[in-house]
């Protein structure tokens, strides 16, 4: 979990690239998708305590296979003023949904292998097999 960053008011591009390691054209790509929104001082982008939580949401739903509209989805429910109520319920169950998806996936990865390292086997034996003795 990202903890909040007290000892700053604000972060630069460089500081978000750094700490999350993402390059500034992803923070950007963010930026124009409208998932976060840094205040701008000339040409510099400042972002805040909010734009790096939404960061964080942002890149912890891409490492689990969230599409960034589901993304979007969940971190706009924030804002709806209910105690996070709706976003909590809202996150449980898309998590819920992608833990069954992974889980059917990695079944199905599990019983490929399990196939392929049988065929692996029976072909060494019988390559085995076909070498001359000598």
């Amino acid at each position: 979990m990202i903890e909040p960053r007290h000892d700053r008011e604000s972060f630069t591009i460089s500081d978000l690239s750094a700490e999350f390691d993402v390059t500034a054209r992803a923070l950007r790509f963010y930026e124009d998708e409208g998932l976060i929104g840094p205040e701008r001082r000339g040409t510099q982008r400042i972002y805040s305590h909010r734009d790096r939580a939404r960061l964080a949401w942002i890149l912890r739903g891409k490492r689990v296979g969230f599409s960034l509209g589901e993304i979007r989805e969940m971190i706009d429910l924030y804002d709806l003023g209910d105690g996070r109520r709706a976003q909590r319920q809202v996150v449980i169950e898309r998590s819920q949904a992608r833990i069954a998806l992974l889980t059917a996936q990695k079944r199905d990865i599990d019983l490929a292998i399990d196939e392929l390292t049988s065929f692996v086997a029976l072909l060494e034996v019988s390559r085995a097999q076909d070498t001359p003795q000598g």
